[in-house]
């Protein structure tokens, strides 16, 4: 229960700098404020941000959810941002099993949206 609760935290700060970095308007300045939008787009629909939702695919993909989606439609690329929390020596078989078991979805979005995509594991 305490490890998904600091990854909430992590997540809301992580969407608020995201939304301060691509120019969202934000009414609230700090993160323990920040109530992130299921689905943001700006920039006259250049850039997404998916927020905890699940990616409709052509096929079953068991990992379709990760915790942050960007999709930069301008520049063709899409980023999973996930969140995990580790121990020290687990860092690193962490990071793999987070870029693995994105690997299907990471295909399907190429695909599907023609984007150049990557994910982007946060231990």
């Amino acid at each position: 229960m305490m490890m998904m609760i600091i990854i909430i935290i992590i997540t809301t700060q992580l969407n608020l700098n995201i939304c301060k970095e691509t120019g969202v308007q934000m009414d609230k300045k700090h993160w323990y404020e920040h109530v992130p939008k299921s689905v943001e787009t700006i920039q006259g629909g250049k850039v997404t941000i998916l927020w905890n939702q699940q990616v409709q695919t052509d096929r079953t993909i068991p990992s379709n959810k990760s915790d942050i989606i960007i999709g930069d439609n301008e520049k063709g690329t899409c980023m999973l941002i996930d969140v995990a929390i580790s121990g020290d020596r687990n860092v690193i078989k962490k990071e793999a099993e987070k870029i693995l078991n994105y690997k299907e979805l990471t295909i399907e979005i190429q695909r599907m949206w023609n984007v150049k995509t990557k994910v982007i594991p946060v231990i």
